[in-house]
C-alpha cells in the first residue's frame, strides 16, 4: 500500500529525478516542504512578530504558488518543474509562517 499518494499525486512529468530515481513527492510539493524546513531553520536565528501584518504577507507569499497552480489546472499553460519548486518553495514558506501564526492564536485563547 503506497501513503504516499495521499500527500503528492507524484506525475512522472511533474517530478523531479535524480540517476534516474524519482523524487518521492512532485516538483511543487518539494518546494513546499524545502521552504518549511528552511523557514524553520532560519528561525532559529531571525525572529519576528506573529502579528496580523506578519499573517497578511504569509498569505501573499501563498499566492504565486496559487496562481501557478490554479493557471495550469483550468488554462492552456503548462508550468515547468523548476517554476513549480519555486513557487511551491515561497508558497511553503508562506504556509509554516501562516500556521504558527494561527496556532500562536490558537494557544493564546485556549
Amino acid at each position: 500500500m503506497d501513503l504516499t499518494k495521499y500527500i503528492c499525486h507524484r506525475i512522472p512529468e511533474r517530478s523531479f529525478f535524480i540517476k534516474g530515481h524519482q523524487f518521492p513527492v512532485c516538483a511543487r510539493c518539494t518546494g513546499f516542504y524545502a521552504g518549511l524546513i528552511v523557514y524553520l531553520i532560519v528561525n532559529f536565528s531571525y525572529k519576528h512578530p506573529y502579528n496580523v501584518e506578519m499573517l497578511v504577507v504569509s498569505m501573499i507569499l501563498m499566492v504565486p504558488v496559487a496562481i501557478d497552480g490554479v493557471t495550469q489546472y483550468f488554462g492552456p499553460r503548462e508550468s515547468t518543474n523548476n517554476i513549480r519548486f519555486i513557487t511551491g518553495f515561497i508558497g511553503g514558506v508562506g504556509l509554516i509562517i501562516f500556521l504558527k501564526i494561527i496556532i500562536r492564536w490558537i494557544l493564546n485563547v485556549l
